[in-house]
């Protein structure tokens, strides 16, 4: 089995090593992979859809560690979601609400276990990452989890119309599934009306656009440049339908 990380712990901090220094000592035999430690910082609902998104790419038996967690060392919650053969470790602030919501199969549990060293500031490494490492060798203690009839925080699972990640390149990937959207539909983001084009060499030089990433969400971007600097936007910029008669630029 493989742990699988999804934090916003940042890839050049110390946090992330020392996460992986707790899964290397509890479970050696198991595997561990970084899918991303530079989820939006704070930004719980972002990196909710995201890791939504981004989660299903993964076979079941997967134990993913999801920690986006500015609440940390408060009453929230701490949980293990069961979503469609998949299994999430993390806080109970509505980072695992979006995926929990739209599987087909699901389970809650939240985590009674505690550490004898619990950190106020890093639940991740203390706390989240014994449990995971566990489940994923197929050794958790009994009485660590008790069901829970679902997450305290529920975020709306439906589309969210804002940028919720920009990669190295400046590409923006929006909280909107592109299944639900047209490829005649024009967005309005930043004071710029866009449309759409199937891939970047189809797309008109140093023109933004709205595509179909591979990870099935809108994204904006422009051929060989970056989106994010030219238009001015980031997580968090708000998209919209451009409305007909936009006074938008084009």
């Amino acid at each position: 089995m493989r742990v699988v990380l999804f934090t916003d712990f940042g890839s050049a901090d110390i946090y992330v090593g020392q996460v992986k220094a707790v899964l290397a000592a509890e479970a050696p035999g198991v595997s561990v992979l970084d899918l991303l430690n530079d989820a939006p910082d704070y930004d719980v609902e972002a990196a909710a859809h995201l890791l939504a998104a981004l989660a299903p790419e993964f076979p079941a038996g997967s134990v993913f560690l999801a920690v986006v967690d500015p609440g940390v060392g408060t009453a929230r919650d701490a949980i293990v979601v069961e979503a469609d053969g998949r299994r999430f470790v993390g806080p109970d602030n509505g980072l695992l609400s979006v995926l929990w919501q739209r599987a087909r199969e699901k389970r809650c549990h939240a985590i009674r276990w505690r550490p004898q060293r619990l950190s106020a500031s890093f639940h991740g490494r203390d706390l989240f990452a014994p449990v995971a490492t566990r489940l994923a060798a197929g050794a958790l203690p009994d009485g660590w989890l008790a069901t829970k009839p679902a997450p305290d925080v529920l975020f709306d699972p439906g589309p969210l119309w804002r940028v919720i990640y920009v990669d190295h390149y400046g590409n923006c990937a929006t909280g909107i599934p592109a299944a639900g959207l047209e490829r005649a539909a024009r967005l309005a983001v930043a004071g710029r009306e866009i449309g759409w084009a199937r891939v970047f060499g189809e797309a008109l030089r140093a023109e933004p656009f709205w595509y179909e990433n591979s990870s099935g969400l809108v994204e904006i971007a422009i051929a060989r440049e970056s989106a994010a600097r030219a238009l001015g936007i980031g997580v968090g910029t708000p998209i919209s339908r451009a409305a007909p008669g936009s006074p938008c630029s084009r």
